[in-house]
């Protein structure tokens, strides 16, 4: 391999392990939080469990207490929940830094349409928490200790237990998320409300069958689950239509003229084109392109005057695109210098995608000092 190749292969590898690097800080991250949150929690791991018994000995029958078949699960089963809790806790900070890793690379459409997202469906997740644990586990419990034949004694494991709730735990707190998985599809484009209303029966069914699916074998529960998938699809639909995304209208078939006229502001009326001293720019697209028989082709100096005039504009824009990436170099300075490493990341992410060459490797050098300095 020659030498004059090697700098090419290292900026071309910088934008990867930029972004690896960061990936492992934000994963670091999430993973420093959960165990800040399960040192808080463990102290009360003992508590902690007796809550979320509290359904289960509640519905047992008089006389009758829940017991360990392992000598070591009165300590893991705990320290399993608390570890377990400290997960769902920190889920508002984990969807926080998957944010922020891929936000560099949205639109901003997009950016201001996730982090709503994001916190709704968060909302959601907590909501089906609740709602297991205050509705469906009252039923549940009571309905299944109320079946017992006679005789048989109620003595439920605390390991068997745990498993148990937490199954239903995450089986409500993904199915309250239909809503969000609505919203997404219709403004991704590849569904409709219209075509989903069509479909109501097949989601009905669809319900029922993930219910059993990820819940105990206990029609209670898995009718309790399918329901509210029902309901919070509806509420899907009627939140989706505005997130359709609307189709432009065509105006490549009409002419000019007629669509300067239709984008001038009510009220005014339009006075034709305003660089008339350009060659060619009189084309009637409705006329002439349409129809061969009337089409007039340009002389040698109207074709010279034509290019000159897109020559013209490229170099405009192309002056923009240098003053504007040039501008984000220095913003990126004063936030080095200020010590706001991650706003300098995300304008540098920004220039690798829209700088022109010099720029991009400029970017890329920059990153790399980043990342050498933290």
């Amino acid at each position: 391999m020659s030498a004059q190749n090697t700098p090419d292969t290292t900026t071309k590898e910088q934008p990867l392990v930029s972004h690896l690097i960061e990936l492992r800080d934000r994963v670091l991250r999430m993973v420093l939080v959960v165990l800040a949150v399960f040192l808080v929690l463990f102290p009360f791991a003992n508590d902690l469990y007796s809550a979320i018994a509290g359904p289960m000995r509640a519905a047992l029958p008089e006389g009758s207490t829940m017991i360990s078949t392992k000598p070591i699960d009165p300590f893991l089963i705990p320290f399993k929940l608390s570890l377990q809790l400290a997960i769902f806790i920190a889920v508002p900070f984990i969807l926080y830094q998957f944010w922020a890793f891929v936000a560099p690379g949205l639109y901003r459409h997009e950016k201001k349409l996730v982090m709503p997202l994001l916190v709704s469906s968060t909302l959601l997740f907590y909501l089906g928490m609740a709602f297991a644990y205050f509705v469906v586990f009252p039923l549940v419990f009571t309905f299944l200790a109320g079946t017992a034949p006679d005789g048989v004694e109620v003595a439920t494991d605390m390991g068997s237990y745990l498993d148990f709730v937490m199954t239903l735990f995450f089986a409500f707190g993904v199915a309250f998320e239909v809503p969000i998985a609505t919203i997404i599809l219709v403004w991704m484009g590849i569904t409709t409300p219209e075509k989903l209303r069509h479909k109501r029966p097949f989601v009905i069914v669809g319900a029922f069958v993930v219910g059993m699916f990820l819940t105990p074998p206990d029609v209670i529960s898995q009718t309790l689950l399918a329901l509210p998938m029902w309901v919070l699809f509806e509420l899907g639909l009627i939140f989706s239509k505005g997130f359709v995304n609307r189709p432009k209208e065509h105006t490549d078939n009409l002419p000019d003229e007629a669509v300067a006229a239709s984008a001038a502001p009510d009220g005014e009326e339009y006075h034709g084109k305003q660089q008339d001293d350009v060659v060619g720019r009189d084309i009637d697209p409705a006329g002439d392109y349409v129809d061969p028989d009337r089409f007039v082709p340009l002389t040698d100096e109207e074709m010279e005057a034509e290019l000159d005039a897109i020559e013209t504009d490229e170099q405009e824009e192309a002056e923009t695109e240098i003053d504007s990436g040039e501008s984000k170099l220095r913003q990126v300075q004063e936030y080095r210098d200020s010590g706001e490493v991650e706003k300098a990341r995300e304008l540098l992410y920004e220039l690798l995608e829209e700088g022109n060459a010099d720029q991009r490797l400029v970017a890329r050098n920059i990153l790399a000092q980043i990342d050498s300095d933290h």
